[in-house]
């Protein structure tokens, strides 16, 4: 493995605060300042383990090596293009024969855990639920497909509990690496890490994700878009559906959602996890958008207000008690299994996840997220989850 020769080590001593977050599934912005970790008092690695989706079909997940020769790559310099990596969910058949997929690479855990100071070896990363390169299941009819951006200084994986979750009741998800405010691995075997030059804006990964939505057109169209050319799984190509897209973000990845969709009429339905909606979104959408804020509500921050108020077609707004910026991330469920481990105290928890009970936080993430999409790619009702507050989640409010 090469590490890129872009990283600024002095950038990630600052962010030594963050990637202790993301070497165990969180994902904090810059300028969120968070508990400083305490020192590691197991005897070995801590085995985390992530909540099994709900639905019915198994999953699958498949890497894919993406360049845009459109654009210019901002820091390799001239000859080089815009590369990043992204990943395809899918619901699977006969997967007995293939790997679980692991929550992140040993190249990108390394990384992570280096950059935060942690022993290489206080943690084993989770498996997911998903099958490397097992065959798609194909029922006749094409798959909807989802696309998942993250937020700053972030990766592909923070929303794991929800991307399978989706896949598991018949989406394709589509996550993507925002190569450079990302930990990222390539095929080549280099690695990039988030840096404070360039700075990329939600902008910068709109445009990203518009250039995935086309390559979500070649799948659809029967190509293989990976710049490898390697096989992708049986039955990919020509399974999804380019009339039905959504896509959702979390933190700026939620910002870039509300750009693209700006933009670009192909994403039909868009939802945002405490999004903060910087800059200004200044033009209207007329498709369903829905918020799951948790800090930056609109009552704290006026760019989401305006925001609010830009949206004319189907909307909604909830709110989880208790919950914090990363409540509906991969942290809130990880962070709790490593804080005995690390010695660390009630109050340093709460800091990381808020009063929000981890269980109670999975069962939001897997619930809504799907009602949303099912309603709005599928036109199926859940239960009426989405009518209005609901008995079995007493903690997600309706903010009218």
């Amino acid at each position: 493995m090469t590490t890129t020769p872009f990283m600024n080590r002095e950038g990630m001593t600052r962010r030594r605060t963050l990637a202790a977050a993301l070497a165990v599934g969180a994902a904090v912005p810059m300028g969120v300042a968070r508990p400083a970790r305490a020192a590691s008092t197991a005897p070995g690695p801590v085995r985390l383990t992530l909540p099994a989706p709900t639905g019915p079909y198994p999953v699958g997940t498949v890497p894919l090596h993406l360049v845009d020769t459109s654009r210019p790559d901002p820091v390799a310099g001239p000859g080089h293009h815009r590369e990043l990596m992204a990943a395809v969910w899918y619901p699977a058949r006969a997967v007995e024969r293939y790997p679980l997929a692991p929550w992140a690479s040993p190249a990108v855990a390394r990384a992570l855990l280096t950059a935060a100071d942690f022993p290489a070896d206080v943690t084993v990363a989770p498996l997911t639920a998903a099958h490397e390169g097992a065959p798609v299941l194909r029922t006749g009819r094409r798959l909807p497909v989802v696309v998942f951006s993250h937020g700053a200084h972030d990766h592909r994986a923070d929303t794991t509990i929800v991307v399978q979750e989706l896949a598991s009741h018949g989406y394709a998800v589509v996550t993507v690496d925002h190569t450079y405010d990302a930990f990222s691995v390539f095929p080549d075997g280099r690695l990039t890490v988030p840096l404070d030059q360039p700075a990329l804006t939600p902008r910068d990964f709109a445009t990203d994700i518009r250039f995935v939505l086309d390559r979500v057109e070649d799948l659809a169209a029967g190509r293989n878009p990976d710049a490898g050319h390697r096989p992708p799984p049986t039955g990919l190509l020509g399974a999804l559906d380019p009339r039905r897209i959504g896509m959702f973000g979390w933190s700026k990845g939620a910002t870039a959602t509300a750009f693209v969709m700006s933009e670009d009429r192909r994403v039909r339905a868009g939802l945002s996890f405490d999004g903060p909606m910087q800059p200004m979104i200044t033009t209207d959408l007329d498709r369903p958008f829905m918020l799951m804020t948790a800090e930056n509500s609109r009552a704290a921050q006026p760019s989401v207000a305006e925001f609010w108020d830009r949206l004319r077609g189907w909307r909604l707004n909830v709110h989880a008690e208790g919950a914090v910026h990363s409540s509906y991330c991969d942290v809130q469920f990880l962070i709790p299994q490593l804080a005995q481990a690390l010695g660390m105290s009630d109050a340093d928890l709460r800091g990381w996840i808020g009063t929000l009970d981890p269980t109670r936080a999975v069962r939001i993430q897997q619930a809504y997220p799907l009602a949303f999409f099912d309603l709005h790619l599928r036109h199926r009702g859940q239960g009426h989850l989405l009518d209005g507050p609901c008995p079995a989640f007493p903690e997600v409010k309706f903010i009218p």
